[in-house]
């Protein structure tokens, strides 16, 4: 059924049990390929050099280290496992790799790290529920 599935994390407590949901997912629906993105807002252009680097670099490292700990935490899975750390807005980021790796099924936490977040989901997953080629499953 879910031959392609999409893992969104952000390091929050909900991306964590994001993640062990879709590990048991994976285990039981064999997909051909799991794909664990972490996406991260820009830097702003108008902190200049040599601060901008810096913080580029911090931020990078920051989303390196979620990506580290999701990928231990899924374990062995029966399939190809990806990863991808993406530079942008991250709902817009995570819809353009459902889209573009062809996923047929995101799963992401309801609220993450993110500065604002909406009554009953987080800002980033509304968006990804609003616009997603495929199912998302929302995990609290």
């Amino acid at each position: 059924m879910f031959e392609r599935i999409l893992l969104a994390v952000d390091g929050s407590e909900h991306a964590l049990h994001a993640t062990r949901k879709a590990a048991e997912l994976a285990r039981l629906m064999k997909p051909v390929e799991f794909r664990i993105v972490v996406a991260y807002d820009p830097i702003p252009l108008y902190l200049g050099e040599p601060n901008m680097q810096i913080a580029i670099t911090n931020r990078k490292g920051e989303a390196e280290e979620v990506l580290n700990m999701a990928v231990k935490e899924v374990g062995s899975l029966p399939c190809e496992i990806h990863t991808e750390l993406l530079e942008g807005d991250p709902a817009s980021a995570i819809l353009e790799v459902a889209t573009v790796r062809k996923s047929d099924v995101i799963v992401m936490g309801s609220r993450g790290l993110g500065r604002l977040a909406g009554l009953l989901l987080g800002s980033t997953s509304q968006k990804v529920v609003s616009h997603a080629p495929c199912p998302v499953l929302i995990v609290r």
